[in-house]
């Protein structure tokens, strides 16, 4: 039994390498998703086009979600150039109704699992809140975006 035993520390160092693993795998739509729920959380959310607009108008925003299926292409080139005029990163979402379940803008079921959603084809964030390793991914993503763009 005693050749069995395995000290502490190297069950700790496992346990770190498995953690990272995990982080690594994140990918940028989960990352999008947590940043999306802490900003709702703190009161740094705004969804639809009434609110998405004020807040680029003001200069308040940080980060503008837009979705690929938007059917109106105005709604769109307005979103788009009030974000180049505050210099705000947009990100594309394939959904309307993906982005309206992670804004909360859905009703669950008993399981937590998305029962019903309300389509956004927009949702800007104002305040991500507390610094999170999600938060980090993502804007390390749009670092490399504006990178490869230049």
């Amino acid at each position: 039994m005693a050749d069995e035993q395995v000290p502490a520390e190297e069950i700790a160092e496992e346990v770190v390498e498995v953690e990272e693993e995990e982080v690594a795998e994140m990918n940028v739509l989960d990352a999008l998703k947590e940043v999306l729920k802490k900003a709702l959380v703190h009161d740094g959310l705004r969804k639809g086009l009434h609110e998405c607009a004020k807040a680029l108008d003001r200069r308040s925003a940080r980060l503008c979600c837009l979705a690929k299926d938007c059917e109106n292409e105005e709604y769109k080139k307005l979103i788009r150039a009030l974000c180049a005029e505050g210099e705000v990163s947009v990100i594309m979402v394939d959904s309307g109704k993906d982005l309206g379940a992670w804004c909360g803008l859905a009703k669950l079921d008993a399981d937590g699992e998305v029962k019903k959603a309300v389509r956004t084809s927009c949702a800007v964030i104002t305040d991500f809140g507390e610094e999170t390793r999600a938060l980090t991914v993502l804007l390390d993503y749009l670092q490399k975006q504006a990178d490869g763009e230049e």
